[in-house]
């Protein structure tokens, strides 16, 4: 692939690979913002579907959330390999696209379930498209931009990420009262939001499509089968950087399940039976505390994607992973959820939440070669999914039986695991150059000769 800088191409401040276009770029930008947005909006407006179409009791509901993203998300663990590796062989541009069409059709179904199974049966449908959209973000920022920019495009994508979230808790989540405040029943405002977010998603399958690079790299010489590459991918562990890679992505994904499925659940059923608001009432006021979380990820997405840059990229990732502790690990002394203990805690889960997507992201480029990278961010992405699986079941079993924060607080110890990892090998992880060599390592090797 052409180097950028010698190509002069670039955008925003950022060195783009290859045929690159500036106009390349603004799609996966868009793609960004709304896949988070629908990633963020699918399991925050789950209560609102729970308690106005399916009529299930407040404290059954954590279990119920729980199993439907535990679900989901098997669903994802078995795609995301397959996207990843297919997309080596077809092509970034026609997954992307066929992720968000399927992704529509998932959305189209959710609001008419009648049942938990056929509510179920939706969310796996909206996952298989989802799973698409998370390993093609991941591929196209190798992709597209030359390594010395990874960090700051990363942190565009957090950025855009943050402004799609708030999207979500500022407009999404109040759209519900908005309806019903304009004259509509609680099952027709919830019919109207869920319309409009689908033909938001089937047009932006249609940019993908035709925004996305046309003239992608392919390496006609690497054709072997799916399950080659994913073993591939596997191995590939045993580069140091790598695995520290999987195992912050079993966290930072683990991070955003938590987020998007028990906090709005926290906060909505506080405000019913301690508050005594309806649903509606509850979730429009979850969604401020959730807006000052989403802020602070929108704010420091772009500051980690420029230190990213300028420091050790394992360190940088260690800095997330000891803010994710310490965010997450606090909600053990929350009692009220509206109250400032929260506050502080949801700015350091905003911080950590992009923080560690943003610098997994670049450390899984940084040490992937071009000609391998589908398959390796397949199980990148694999590993994330496994970690939203264990959020989703373990978080919705503690929900209902412990406490409230308990999936935090699982969560929040699981970060401190991968930051111990990280401290331990940080000073052995080098660059991988497109031979899938570390190049540090072989500049070395004369004096470990001597």
């Amino acid at each position: 692939m052409t180097d950028a800088s010698a190509a002069g191409n670039r955008f925003l401040g950022l060195d783009l690979a290859g045929s690159t276009s500036g106009f390349n770029m603004v799609t996966f930008y868009w793609a960004c913002l709304v896949g988070i947005l629908l990633q963020t909006f699918v399991p925050q407006m789950q209560p609102y579907l729970l308690t106005e179409f399916l009529g299930i009791p407040e404290n059954q509901q954590g279990e119920v959330s729980g199993n439907l993203s535990f679900w989901s998300e098997l669903v994802i663990i078995v795609m995301v390999g397959f996207w990843g590796t297919l997309s080596d062989r077809v092509g970034r541009r026609p997954i992307m696209a066929l992720g968000y069409l399927i992704m529509a059709v998932g959305l189209l179904f959710l609001p008419r379930a009648q049942s938990y199974e056929a509510l179920l049966a939706a969310r796996l449908a909206f996952s298989v498209g989802a799973a698409a959209f998370s390993v093609m973000l991941v591929t196209l920022i190798a992709d597209y931009i030359s390594d010395q920019s990874r960090g700051k495009a990363t942190g565009l994508v957090g950025f855009c990420n943050g402004i799609g979230a708030l999207i979500t808790v500022m407009l999404l989540l109040r759209l519900p009262k908005m309806f019903q405040e304009a004259g509509q029943r609680p099952v027709e405002a919830g019919y109207s939001v869920y319309w409009i977010i689908a033909g938001l998603t089937f047009a932006t399958a249609a940019i993908m499509w035709l925004g996305l690079n046309k003239r992608e790299v392919q390496h006609q010489e690497q054709r072997h089968s799916l399950l080659q590459q994913a073993r591939e991918g596997l191995l590939a562990a045993r580069d140091r950087g790598v695995a520290l890679a999987y195992g912050a992505s079993f966290v930072a994904r683990g991070n955003l399940a938590i987020v998007g499925t028990f906090f709005t659940l926290w906060l909505a059923n506080y405000g019913t039976t301690e508050l005594g608001m309806n649903r509606a009432d509850a979730m429009a006021r979850a969604g401020m505390i959730i807006a000052i979380t989403q802020t602070a990820a929108l704010i420091s997405a772009p500051l980690f994607g420029f230190l990213t840059d300028r420091i050790n990229r394992v360190s940088a990732l260690n800095l997330t992973l000891l803010l994710a502790f310490l965010g997450y690990g606090g909600t053990w002394f929350v009692e009220n959820p509206f109250g400032a203990g929260m506050i502080l805690c949801g700015v350091l889960i905003g911080m950590s939440e992009v923080g560690c997507i943003v610098t997994s992201s670049v450390l899984i480029a940084q040490q992937t070669p071009q000609r391998m990278r589908g398959a390796v961010i397949g199980v990148f992405n694999l590993c994330g999914a496994v970690g939203i699986l264990v959020a989703s079941k373990v978080g919705g079993i503690l929900f209902d039986a412990w406490r409230e924060a308990a999936p935090f607080i699982t969560f929040g110890l699981f970060a401190l695991v991968v930051l111990v990892w990280g401290l331990l090998v940080g000073g052995k992880v080098y660059p991988v150059d497109e031979a899938g060599e570390a190049a540090q390592t072989r500049a070395q090797s004369p004096a470990a000769g001597d």
